[in-house]
């Protein structure tokens, strides 16, 4: 869909990522979600707390804890702002992966 908008010269934004991330979280995606986020960076999108939050998520529900742990590194490294959900998912998968 983000494809097609660009395509279509359809301006693409923060807030047009979020409810992309945000479906890859609904549906268990999280390599669509983390290459969102690499999009994102590509086309000079600000990826936001939502964003993210909703990429550290979806790594959460598939037990990918490397990737939720470089996903909060990013963060940090982008001055995005983390929040109680950001620590949370990121906690709570590493416990499910057995790294806490």
């Amino acid at each position: 869909l983000l494809w097609e908008m660009s395509h279509h010269l359809v301006e693409t934004n923060t807030i047009t990522y979020n409810a992309a991330v945000s479906a890859c979280e609904k549906y268990g995606d999280w390599q669509q979600a983390v290459q969102l986020l690499c999009e994102m960076a590509c086309s000079r999108v600000e990826r936001n707390t939502i964003t993210c939050n909703a990429a550290v998520s979806v790594c959460r529900e598939n037990g990918n804890w490397q990737q939720a742990l470089q996903l909060l590194f990013d963060m940090g490294q982008d001055c995005v702002e983390k929040d109680t959900i950001t620590y949370n998912a990121a906690v709570s998968t590493c416990k499910g992966g057995g790294e806490w």
